[in-house]
């Protein structure tokens, strides 16, 4: 019925462009002879008409959905009352410089309830929060870098919002990378989910030839990562838009298009203060399919470019969740997502718009607590993924669902800041067979780990584990290992590297010492002014505002080998001369090791990693 709701959107939009005239400026009516009606214009009479096709196609769209069973149209949550598949009748190319959208194409939505304004409210920034961080979330608009050499990447002014352009960021270079067939379209086949695509088993190698990006590349890959994501919060069945009242407001006295200088105008004077300007100036689109969702996030593109841009996303994504979901996701309802006192945005709010639930924690699934608890973690996987400085200093444990993601790309946490790390290298993450079997032992043993991410588990666990795993430990190994009454894995590792392959263990008899050498790149979008990089205008010169790309060079040895065999190590085919047949191995001088803390965040994804790169450290704060 979707096909068929979309086919009667386009119809109606292709007759309302035909022989369309531009619209007339708007103007007060002049005063004609008393009692004679005002003949109505032709222009005028023509754009009535095109907005009766509209409302006619969008009517019998409500009315065919009102027809569904109640599974596939009821919402998650009370919060939203917005028509389904608003704004669906909007051109399908990306609004540029050239062509802006009008007012009358964009559709603003309806209000949220007061009720709704209070609970999101108090759900986003809670009862005590502070001027700052409002004005914090109120000043970051999601725009990409001006300069060349980051041009790919989103600009981060204010302090706060970084983990929602960090992920947004994170799907930006998902589809840069991975999709390049499909830049500059807003929705090449919406009838396929965006997110189905996996990495093949070949290697796919992208390019970092940033700076050749066009601004219409840019502002479809931004569209088309947005919608996924509000998708995602959505369940894959709805998406809700919010922006603001004002918007429309200007734009209607000024007779213009929806471009910066009238947004900018618009927003001169608001301030979001209260749950009582939410509910004042606050407005939402629900849209059942990605296509209608990716329209209409063209439409208002300029809305999230501007300075409200970031808190708009992050009430979009909420909403799309459902409010009520929002809290049930969480271990402690009762804390703003928005984080005192300097208002970062908190893990919940990162994994909302990472795995679309806005859990508290990193570890894969559940964690029982005993009495009917639980902590609750990721379920599934996800497209990209998250890496923490927090979990190399042993405060938590990301689980294999954030740290092997479908596609190379990690949003970093630090205590204060959140950036993106990835690799133009599908195969970064490929497994050889013992590292495949240490993932194996690994996530048994994290299944029976109730500490926390502490590292032990208890002797019935642990009996677990061997089952699953089909370890055969000797006799003598088991009650060494459980002497304590619990099992500690550092002890257990220790116990499978030493135990041969054929008992289930990762002794490499061949001795090869073979590793991994790749690059990775580090994303740190706050942009700081270079002087030397200044722009010379009428006025003078203005710094340029740079976020900071920084290229790694990673060397990783195999995860089972013991630390002092760290060198670098080529192995070759033993000389003609060699009559055993055995090879000749060659040990390299490594290059000098630097070290940055991303670095020790590289390190919970690649065990023992060393890293170079050129110029300073990247930073992740």
């Amino acid at each position: 019925m979707a096909d068929h709701e979309e086919e009667d959107l386009r119809m109606a939009l292709r007759m309302s462009m035909q022989n369309s005239p531009p619209e007339p400026k708007r103007s007060k009516p002049r005063d004609g002879p008393a009692g004679a009606p005002a003949e109505e214009p032709s222009e005028v009479k023509t754009r009535r008409l095109q907005r009766e096709l509209m409302a006619a196609a969008a009517e019998k769209r409500m009315l065919d959905t009102s027809k569904c069973p109640p599974s596939a149209s009821a919402s998650p949550s009370k919060v939203l009352s917005g028509s389904a598949g608003s704004g669906s009748g909007l051109a399908p190319k990306v609004a540029t410089k050239d062509k802006e959208l009008s007012l009358e194409e964009v559709n603003l939505g309806k209000g949220l309830s007061e009720e709704d304004a209070k609970q999101l409210f108090s759900m986003v920034f809670g009862p005590e929060v502070t001027k700052g961080i409002l004005v914090q979330w109120s000043n970051q608009g999601i725009r990409f870098s001006s300069d060349p050499e980051t041009s790919m990447g989103l600009v981060q002014h204010e302090g706060g919002p970084c983990g929602v352009l960090a992920a947004i960021q994170a799907f930006v270079l998902k589809y840069l990378l991975f999709y390049p067939a499909e830049l500059g379209k807003v929705a090449p086949n919406m009838h396929q989910n965006t997110g189905s695509r996996t990495p093949s088993n070949s290697q796919c190698v992208a390019s970092n030839n940033f700076a050749s990006l066009t601004e219409d590349a840019k502002a479809s890959v931004l569209i088309r990562s947005m919608g996924e994501i509000l998708f995602l919060c959505g369940s894959n069945k709805r998406a809700v838009i919010a922006t603001l009242s004002v918007i429309g407001d200007e734009t209607e006295r000024a007779d213009d298009n929806l471009n910066d200088e009238v947004i900018t105008k618009s927003l001169e004077s608001l301030s979001i203060e209260s749950a009582a300007d939410l509910h004042k100036v606050l407005r939402v689109s629900t849209y059942t399919t990605q296509e209608s969702a990716f329209m209409g996030l063209q439409a208002v593109l300029p809305v999230f470019q501007s300075r409200m841009g970031a808190l708009l996303f992050l009430i979009s994504a909420l909403l799309s969740r459902g409010l009520d979901l929002v809290q049930s996701d969480r271990d402690d309802p009762g804390l703003p997502l928005v984080t005192a006192p300097f208002g970062h945005a908190s893990q919940e709010i990162v994994n909302l718009l990472l795995c679309g639930q806005a859990v508290p924690n990193v570890f894969d699934g559940k964690m029982d607590l005993g009495g009917g608890m639980s902590l609750k973690g990721i379920s599934k996987t996800v497209e990209v993924g998250f890496l923490t400085l927090l979990e190399s200093l042993n405060y938590c444990k990301v689980g294999q669902y954030l740290k092997s993601p479908k596609w190379p790309i990690w949003v970093v946490g630090s205590e204060s800041h959140y950036t993106v790390l990835f690799s133009l290298d599908t195969t970064v993450q490929d497994e050889n067979e013992l590292e495949g079997r240490e993932s194996q032992i690994r996530r048994a043993f994290d299944a029976q780990d109730q500490s926390g991410g502490g590292g032990f588990i208890s002797v019935e666990g642990f009996h677990q584990v061997l089952r699953e795993t089909n370890v055969k430990l000797p006799t003598e190994k088991v009650d060494l290992l459980c002497n304590t009454g619990f099992i500690v894995w550092s002890e257990l590792w220790q116990v499978i590297l030493d135990l041969d392959k054929s008992l289930g263990g990762l002794k490499d008899s061949t001795g090869l010492m073979g590793k991994k050498v790749f690059d990775l790149y580090h994303f740190n979008g706050i942009a700081k002014s270079d002087l030397n990089g200044s722009q010379t205008t009428s006025g003078g010169e203005i710094p340029v505002q740079r976020p900071r790309l920084t290229k790694l060079r990673v060397s990783v040895p195999p995860r089972w080998t013991p630390e002092e065999y760290m060198t670098d190590v080529v192995v070759s085919s033993a000389s003609s001369g060699n009559e055993s047949g055995g090879k000749v191995t060659e040990i390299a001088k490594p290059e000098p090791a630097q070290h940055a803390p991303l670095v020790d965040c590289i390190r919970t994804r690649w065990p023992r990693a060393v890293c170079n790169w050129v110029g300073d450290p990247p930073s992740i704060v």
